[in-house]
C-alpha cells in the first residue's frame, strides 16, 4: 500500500451484479486498509468474505452519512487507512459518500479512486445511442408532474440522457418520457446489467411502455433508462405562421402527438419541432 503521513482514502468500486467484476486493484485494497466502510454492512459482508477480505466494517449511509464521516476522518487523520464502498457500483454515483470526499479534501488528506463498475457507463456504452456528450440525472422524482417537469427542462439537451429507475416505478416513467418526448426518439431501456437476465430493450418512445407493459419481466430488477438527445438545430427555429395556424386547427381535433404529427406531415414542418410547439400551445390551454 503506498505510504503517506496521514490515512487514505480509497473509493472503491464493487461489482454491479456479476461478482467476478471485482478487479485484482480493488481486492488489494480491500486486504491492505485498516478498516471499510459500507452501506450495508450486511449486504457487503458476502462480497468480501468471498474474496477473503475480514475488516472491521463501519456503516456509511444517506441516513447517517453527516455524522458518520466526520468520525471516519477523525480516524483517518490518525493515520488510519480506509477504503469506501457502496452496495454496487462506483461509490458517490448516486450513492453516499460525498460528504466525506469533500472533507476529506479540505483537509488535505488523500483520496484514491479504485475504478470499476458503473452501471450508467455500462449501459451508455452498450446502447447504441451517442456516447461522446451524456447526461446522468440519477433517479427521477417520485411524481409524475414532477418528472413531467423534469423532462421538459431536459427535452432540448443534445447529450444522451441516462437515468436510474426502480422496478415498481419504470413503467410510469415511460410513460411521462412518451407525454413529453417526440414519439420517434430512441430510447434504451437496461435491465439488471451484468446478472442473469441482463436485457436491452431499444426502441422509439412511443413504443416503450407498451413493449414493458406486454413482458411481465421488464418490471422486474433495476433499470437504466437512455434517451437519445435532440438534434442540434437552430435554436431560434419556430414553425411558420401557416404551420402554426394548421397546428392550432388540429389540437382542437386531435391530441398532441397526433397533432405534431399531422402537421410535419402536411406542412413539412420537423416533426420534433411541431411536437414542441404542440406542447407549449397545450399547456396555455391549461
Amino acid at each position: 500500500m503506498p505510504e503517506n503521513p496521514k490515512g487514505i482514502l480509497y473509493l472503491v468500486a464493487t461489482p454491479i451484479g456479476n461478482l467476478a467484476d471485482l478487479s485484482f486493484r480493488a481486492v488489494a485494497v480491500l486486504q491492505g486498509v485498516d478498516f471499510i466502510a459500507c452501506e450495508d454492512t450486511r449486504h457487503s459482508r458476502p462480497l468480501l468474505e468471498r474474496h477473503g477480505i475480514i475488516k472491521p466494517l463501519a456503516a456509511l449511509h444517506e441516513h447517517n452519512e453527516d455524522t458518520a464521516s466526520k468520525k471516519l476522518l477523525d480516524r483517518l487523520e490518525k493515520g488510519e487507512s480506509m477504503a469506501l464502498i457502496s452496495d454496487a457500483g462506483t461509490p458517490l454515483i448516486n450513492d453516499p459518500g460525498f460528504p466525506l470526499v469533500r472533507l476529506a479534501i479540505e483537509l488535505n488528506l488523500r483520496v484514491v479512486p479504485v475504478p470499476g463498475a458503473c452501471a450508467l457507463v455500462a449501459a451508455l456504452s452498450a446502447s447504441g445511442l451517442p456516447t461522446g456528450r451524456f447526461a446522468f440525472e440519477g433517479f427521477p422524482p417520485r411524481t409524475s408532474s414532477a418528472r413531467r417537469t423534469l423532462l421538459q427542462n431536459l427535452a432540448d439537451n443534445s447529450g444522451t440522457l441516462i437515468f436510474y429507475e426502480s422496478s415498481h416505478r419504470v413503467l410510469e416513467f415511460l410513460k411521462d418520457i412518451a407525454s413529453v418526448f417526440p414519439p420517434q426518439r430512441s430510447i434504451v431501456i437496461a435491465r439488471e446489467l451484468t446478472k442473469l437476465h441482463e436485457t436491452f430493450l431499444r426502441c422509439k418512445v412511443e413504443e416503450a411502455a407498451i413493449l414493458v407493459e406486454s413482458d411481465p419481466n421488464m418490471e422486474k430488477g433495476e433499470f437504466v433508462v437512455l434517451l437519445e438527445g435532440a438534434p442540434q438545430h437552430n435554436h431560434n427555429e419556430e414553425l411558420t405562421s401557416e404551420q402554426t395556424r394548421v397546428l392550432k386547427l388540429l389540437l382542437e381535433e386531435c391530441s398532441v402527438k397526433t397533432a405534431a404529427s399531422l402537421t410535419a406531415k402536411v406542412t413539412g414542418a420537423r416533426k420534433e419541432l411541431a411536437y414542441q410547439a404542440a406542447l407549449k400551445l397545450a399547456d396555455k390551454r391549461g
